[in-house]
């Protein structure tokens, strides 16, 4: 009976771990804007950064501020977004280009403490051929803010504190409902270690109890 309650105890061991394990799976993400590209009606995670893109004249770009573990977990711009739309009161014109921006400062449970999230909007940038992304955003979304790494901050002054911290996500990686569209983040390296551990301890304590039951016969 002893390397049986032992069996039992080491079982335990394992499957509090392995749960464990599961809990840090929705432990942490980081609140920032993340930077998309319309292309053929659907939005994909941006490959450069803001201050590097540039676009072409016709572009749909978009900035979405949320909560997120990673890229593929990030949430995309919400509504509408075709250029005819948003850039229909903007005429071309020689030596500039029209960019199609979509701002969505995301939703309340996202947002800093004691911050409101503004209303999602959109804007029509006029900027030179060769501006890029960030110079498209700043002409017609000041005020900027980036950190000393050149991350993006803020836009519109909003959120007024704050940049790429680590939050507590609230939700398990690939729960979100608005994704890139990718494959994902993949599952926890912590859920299959836990299992592994199980087998383990599950093995050990399977020849345990037989080691001792043979010693008694």
């Amino acid at each position: 009976m002893t390397a049986v309650r032992r069996a039992a105890g080491l079982l335990c061991a394992a499957l509090a771990l392995l749960a464990g394990a599961a809990g840090q799976a929705q432990a942490t993400g980081y609140r920032y804007w993340s930077f998309w590209e319309r292309d053929d009606g659907h939005w994909t995670y941006a490959t450069q950064g803001p201050s590097t893109a540039r676009p072409d004249d016709g572009a749909v770009q978009g900035f979405r501020f949320a909560v997120s573990e990673d890229s593929s977990d990030a949430s995309r711009p919400r509504g509408a977004a075709d250029f005819g739309t948003i850039c229909a009161g903007t005429p071309a014109k020689s030596g500039t280009k029209r960019v199609a921006l979509v701002l969505d400062f995301g939703t309340a449970p996202d947002a800093p403490s004691g911050e409101t999230p503004p209303a999602r909007r959109t804007a029509c940038a006029r900027v030179p051929a060769d501006a890029t992304t960030a110079d498209a955003l700043a002409a017609v979304a000041p005020p900027l803010r980036y950190d000393t790494n050149a991350l993006l901050c803020a836009i519109s002054g909003y959120p007024q504190k704050g940049c790429g911290e680590q939050v507590a996500s609230g939700r398990k990686p690939g729960a979100h409902k608005e994704k890139s569209g990718g494959s994902g983040g993949g599952p926890s390296l912590g859920l299959p270690i836990g299992a592994g551990a199980v087998a383990m301890l599950a093995g050990a304590a399977v020849w345990q109890y037989r080691r001792r039951r043979d010693d008694s016969v």
